[in-house]
């Protein structure tokens, strides 16, 4: 690594950090020269199950194919009165990264937004039961920068309503609640594998489930919504390819070329997987790493509470930190930008909390008519107009976390009396 130098050398909030195995994988793809969906994915799903502890792990392109596959396998026929429809309501929260929310809509499905909390991020789950009617179906909401949100009340509230649920846990890979982890509590569970996160593939993503039939729908919606399961580049695995007789097609039809849902190609290459193996084995370390890194700036930042509200801590949670979020109080004699912008001057990296509140977004205002939103949301513009984040990812280091130290107290001393 090259030499930190104070005021110019940048200190990122996200990146990826790698060495060179990553790079010899990559070398060994292009080397066997089967480069879509192979061998390096089968052993980054085997790999991925056994980390996770869960049954199924399918692959796909990004952390928002991810999304998008879980909700459409939902809405397969197999799954009777079960099965999502157009205009059937969803659960979900208006501090959200857009593709949380978006495949709801692009499936006709009607949106609930419920408002989050401040010290969490996440959705306050204190307003949901209210919220649910005989036609919400589903919870689809993301573990904010890696904090989980209140599971024990989600998932006794999605069984007391007979209700789905898909944790986006995109930000969130090795959180814990209650000692298990993240995405082991609702039907299905998605990843993103994009340079912020907690491990990389460049781009990537997955989906996971410990059901069956519902694996079996994954995998259909993402492989072009063909009837097939038979892996890439395999013939036959039914043993009976060419003795099916599906829809109206002529008995014998080839099982390779019969389609039972509106599917897509959203499958992963073994160049990203060949990288996911890699990084998979240096993501514990990735984890403590990031956890050492928000334990410092939170015991620098904790002496500033008259300015910003800091997340709180929970007994329950074991958190793989995406981020170190803050929000700047409105009583502080200093703005969000402000700071940030004294920031991002000297070198250091800032992010919004991703879309603020979903809501005031140009893409969503014409759509508000198709939504259900419940109460007025004032902490999704609270956290809109002050909060932000500072990086905690592995490649930030001891001497760059000093100097985002000292460059807010430096900021923070003209208001100190």
């Amino acid at each position: 690594m090259n030499k930190f130098i104070h005021g110019e050398t940048y200190v990122p909030v996200s990146g990826k950090v790698f060495d060179q195995e990553e790079i010899n994988n990559a070398i060994e793809v292009a080397k066997e020269g089967w480069w879509t969906e192979g061998r390096w994915a089968k052993e980054f799903e085997r790999e991925f199950k056994k980390f996770l502890g869960i049954n199924y792990v399918s692959l796909v392109n990004s952390g928002s194919s991810a999304n998008l596959v879980a909700l459409a396998s939902l809405t397969s026929s197999v799954f009777g009165d079960r099965r999502l429809k157009p205009w059937d309501e969803f659960i979900t929260c208006s501090v959200a990264f857009p593709t949380t929310v978006n495949p709801g809509l692009q499936y006709g499905l009607k949106p609930i937004f419920i408002d989050a909390e401040l010290d969490t991020l996440n959705i306050d789950v204190d307003k949901m039961e209210k919220a649910i009617t005989k036609k919400t179906k589903l919870i689809m909401v993301a573990h904010t920068l890696g904090k989980p949100y209140n599971l024990k009340k989600i998932m006794r509230l999605a069984k007391k309503h007979n209700l789905w649920v898909i944790e986006d846990c995109c930000d969130a890979l090795g959180s814990k609640y209650d000692g298990n982890l993240v995405s082991s509590f609702g039907d299905i569970a998605t990843f993103s594998f994009y340079p912020a996160h907690q491990m990389t593939m460049g781009e990537g993503g997955a989906v996971v489930t410990n059901n069956s039939l519902i694996h079996k729908s994954i995998r259909q919606f993402r492989d072009w919504g063909r009837d097939c399961w038979c892996d890439t580049g395999k013939d036959n695995t039914c043993r009976k390819r060419f003795g099916w007789k599906l829809g109206q097609l002529p008995h014998g039809y080839d099982h390779k070329y019969i389609y039972s849902q509106i599917g897509y190609n959203l499958k992963s290459t073994d160049f990203q997987a060949a990288i996911g193996v890699a990084q998979l084995k240096k993501l514990p370390g990735f984890i403590k790493k990031r956890q050492e890194n928000y334990k410092i700036l939170y015991e620098f930042f904790r002496r500033y509470k008259k300015y910003f509200t800091l997340m709180k801590e929970d007994k329950n949670e074991e958190v793989s930190y995406f981020g170190f979020p803050l929000i700047v109080k409105p009583s502080a004699p200093f703005t969000r930008n402000e700071l940030t912008e004294y920031l991002e001057k000297n070198k250091i990296g800032t992010r919004n909390i991703f879309s603020g509140n979903l809501l005031r977004h140009p893409a969503y205002i014409n759509r508000k008519k198709s939504f259900k939103i419940v109460g007025d949301h004032k902490n999704a513009d609270l956290i809109m107009s002050n909060a932000f984040w500072l990086g905690v990812y592995p490649g930030i280091t001891d001497e760059m976390i000093n100097y985002v130290k000292k460059t807010v107290g430096q900021f923070l001393s003209q208001f100190e009396k």
